[in-house]
């Protein structure tokens, strides 16, 4: 099963209003297992940000005035999403913002044409009901790292959601690799999450010496009598 987990940014808080989308970052899951693909990119909207949104994510107007437009990056955007299942957090405002560049390109694509869409915010007041349920409620809720997020980011909160969606739905999370540079060329944000190297050396194992062992064995002694014999420490499994 192919899964990308979406976020994105945008010039305010609705299309409605002509506001854009300036971010899209994705990374994908296959099998709930982090492949290391992403597609990330910076958009250029045609028009200014509002400076309340450059106060959520930093984005300015001087950093987008080189970046392409929706039009030059709209067939690759689908191609990476065509046919997967989207997880968003709170998916009516990313959806409806896609779903607005795509009328302003006056293409005949929805988003619900094209992927299936899951909203972990649903999800997330569906499990913890009367509960915070925002992207960093969860990530303090799951144990998720999420101190390099002093702003939003499109690329990190898509990895970052990715971590939380796996442990939301039961699942152990298996970091991969990520490359330095995304599918579309450009090296990926400094304040992305680092992937662990898969030729980093092996972890050193330590056996325990025999005067630790002998310590050991005697705790347990004591465990072995404090319980009347019910311990379960020197049980071999069956």
């Amino acid at each position: 099963m192919r899964q990308i987990v979406l976020d994105t940014e945008t010039t305010g808080l609705d299309p409605n209003q002509g506001h854009r989308i300036i971010e899209i970052g994705c990374v994908e899951l296959v099998d709930r297992k982090l492949t290391g693909r992403h597609y990330h990119q910076y958009i250029n909207p045609g028009r200014e940000v509002d400076a309340g949104a450059v106060e959520v994510h930093g984005i300015t107007n001087e950093m987008l005035a080189d970046k392409p437009t929706f039009s030059a990056i709209v067939d690759d955007f689908l191609d990476f999403i065509r046919g997967a299942e989207l997880v968003i957090h709170n998916a009516p405002f990313d959806v409806g913002f896609i779903d607005a560049e795509l009328r302003h390109e006056l293409r005949e694509e929805t988003v619900n044409s094209l992927c299936t869409v899951v909203d972990t915010l649903v999800m997330a007041r569906q499990k913890h009901p009367g509960q915070r349920n925002s992207l960093d409620a969860l990530c303090q809720r799951y144990m998720v790292d999420n101190s390099q997020r002093d702003l939003h980011g499109a690329l990190l909160d898509a990895e970052i959601l990715a971590d939380v969606y796996l442990l939301m739905t039961g699942g152990q999370t298996k970091l991969a690799l990520s490359a330095e540079e995304g599918d579309d060329g450009e090296a990926r944000s400094d304040n992305a999450i680092r992937r662990l190297s898969s030729q980093r050396p092996p972890l050193r194992v330590i056996s325990a010496n025999s005067e630790e062992l002998a310590a050991h064995n005697k705790l347990l002694d004591i465990v072995d009598k404090a319980s009347g014999g019910t311990s379960l420490w020197r049980r071999t499994p069956e």
